[in-house]
């Protein structure tokens, strides 16, 4: 076994690895209607409702041109 780490390997200089941002938590009030048209929609698409949301909020800011660079998903 080598104590050398994988960092020292081939001597390039390597990014600083990335932390993982912390997620906000946001309270939403919907219409029930809505939020179960959405609840199905999720289903339909094998995502959670609230990873649907976030899906249809990046969608729409990409297609607005705000979605922000670096915004991971």
């Amino acid at each position: 076994m080598s104590d050398e780490s994988p960092e020292g390997a081939g001597g390039g200089a390597r990014k600083p690895a990335r932390r993982p941002q912390q997620r906000k938590q946001v309270l939403l009030r919907l219409d029930p209607l809505i939020h179960d048209a959405l609840a199905r929609w999720a289903g339909d698409e094998l995502r959670s409702t609230n990873a649907q949301i976030e899906f249809l909020l990046r969608r729409a800011l990409a297609d607005a041109g705000r979605l922000p660079r670096g915004a991971g998903g």
